[in-house]
């Protein structure tokens, strides 16, 4: 059955920013695959929560409070799969973001910190990783990249710039690991999270988003843990090095700023 490629049962799995939005539903998405996972984020009550959806789906979760943008913490989650489950088969490098800001507002210390958040944290866990899922024959990484990595709206030039960087690591990491660990990113559009509450809570700015996006909605976090499910699983056992675009479509930015000309 073409489903059953879609199982990742008793696999392991790291997911990372695991508290809310789309790291909290890929980590529920993964159990219901059939994985156990390692959830971690900064607010411990978040995380119960995810724990509980987890172990309702008949699976383990080990959850780790910790502050991600410590390249140390967030090493240390390989140690807590192996201690746990003595394997690891999937990792999931979702933490990240920076706020928008105008180009004169964006200091060097900005975009050095955005490239922290956003491809630092995801190099520091998947190379100790690598070892530990060698170890059970390899697996699979999916990186959340932004649409904004690949097209140009003022405003974003420090996530932009640091998502277009993880994008890139991930198609190098993809050469690198080949062939028993395979890469991938998604590129994700607009997706109603915490990120978009301010957008989601005013009728003028969602209204607007949706209009700017050819599907005429936002994006839902099952979605995109959807499409992790598809790409960590033996259903994507094919596709490497590559970023999986779920965005509605857009090929510009659907919400303008109101950044004027300087």
């Amino acid at each position: 059955m073409i489903l059953d490629r879609f199982q990742l049962n008793d696999k392991v799995a790291i997911v990372t920013g695991a508290g809310r939005g789309i790291g909290a539903a890929t980590a529920i998405g993964l159990a219901e695959a059939g994985a156990d996972v390692v959830i971690s984020a900064r607010t411990e009550t978040q995380l119960a929560e995810v724990a509980a959806a987890v172990e309702a789906a008949g699976r383990q979760v080990v959850a780790v409070p910790a502050d991600l943008s410590d390249l140390e913490a967030v090493a240390a989650l390989v140690g807590r799969a192996g201690d746990a489950f003595g394997r690891l088969d999937l990792v999931v490098n979702n933490v990240g973001g920076a706020m928008p800001r105008a180009f004169m507002d964006t200091s060097p210390g900005r975009l050095e910190q955005a490239f922290h958040f956003n491809v630092s944290t995801a190099h520091a866990l998947l190379r100790p990783a690598v070892p530990l899922m060698l170890e059970g024959g390899g697996g699979s990484v999916v990186n959340i990249s932004s649409a904004m990595g690949r097209i140009a709206g003022r405003g974003y030039l420090a996530y932009g710039t640091a998502k277009g960087a993880l994008a890139h690591y991930t198609r190098l990491a993809a050469a690198d690991l080949a062939p028993r660990i395979r890469v991938n990113a998604i590129a994700v559009g607009s997706v109603a999270t915490s990120a978009l509450d301010i957008v989601m809570q005013t009728d003028e700015l969602r209204e607007a988003l949706e209009a700017g996006t050819p599907l005429k909605r936002i994006g839902r976090p099952e979605e995109i843990a959807a499409a992790i499910v598809y790409l960590a699983s033996e259903a994507g056992a094919y596709v490497t090095g590559k970023i999986l675009e779920v965005d509605g479509g857009i090929g510009s930015p659907n919400l303008d700023m109101g950044i004027p000309d300087l």
